[in-house]
């Protein structure tokens, strides 16, 4: 009997293994108990760092990717890749992927610039409506690897469109878009970026 015990508990990770092998989101959380202490055990970050939920697998993966090449820079993140298979990234990707994301809220002072700018752009200045590459409601474009920007954190996105205006995020010269995002955060003020993040906070 207790021999048997044994084969039924072998058998039972087998299957427990295959199953997690089949499925990437599944994997994906066994690998994401790191990831879970800046981005929440469903991805939904708070503060600083980026929400990761309902964010398109391609795009996670590709900026993992991206971290562990070099062509994105932060020190946190980079220690974090470093061991990372790409099989690894994609089954994190796919993880945070299929979690729901929660929705912010727009601060009112902001809301009617943001909403201007978001759905049409400032032709004065050179700059596109957002919702070009993110869509209208901020769902973005996996195939193009535009991000979804809809329930994402306000001081993130304020944070990341000065990054990538002041070419702080690295990449800006080698990647496609990370240059089109150069160049369209290079023409925006503070206050525009400020009203644009705190928009897609709430933006569904």
């Amino acid at each position: 009997m207790r021999l048997q015990g044994i084969v039924i508990g072998i058998w039972a990770l087998g299957f427990a293994l295959s199953a997690a092998a089949a499925d990437p989101a599944a994997a994906g959380k066994s690998k994401a108990q790191v990831c879970m202490s800046c981005h929440g055990t469903d991805g939904n970050a708070a503060g600083t760092f980026p929400k990761l939920a309902g964010q398109h697998a391609s795009y996670i993966a590709q900026q993992l990717r991206n971290f562990k090449s070099g062509l994105r820079k932060d020190p946190i993140m980079t220690q974090q890749v470093a061991n990372l298979k790409d099989q690894d990234m994609e089954d994190l990707a796919a993880f945070f992927s299929a979690n729901k994301v929660i929705l912010g809220g727009v601060e009112k002072d902001k809301k009617d610039l943001g909403e201007r700018l978001y759905r049409g752009g400032n032709e004065s200045k050179g700059v596109p409506a957002c919702m070009a590459c993110h869509g209208p409601s901020g769902i973005g474009n996996a195939p193009a690897k535009f991000p979804s920007l809809s329930g994402q954190n306000t001081v993130y996105v304020d944070k990341t469109m000065k990054d990538f205006r002041d070419s702080r995020r690295g990449g800006e010269d080698k990647d496609t878009n990370g240059k089109i995002m150069h160049d369209i955060a290079a023409r925006m003020n503070d206050a525009e970026i400020a009203a644009v993040a705190s928009y897609v906070a709430g933006l569904h």
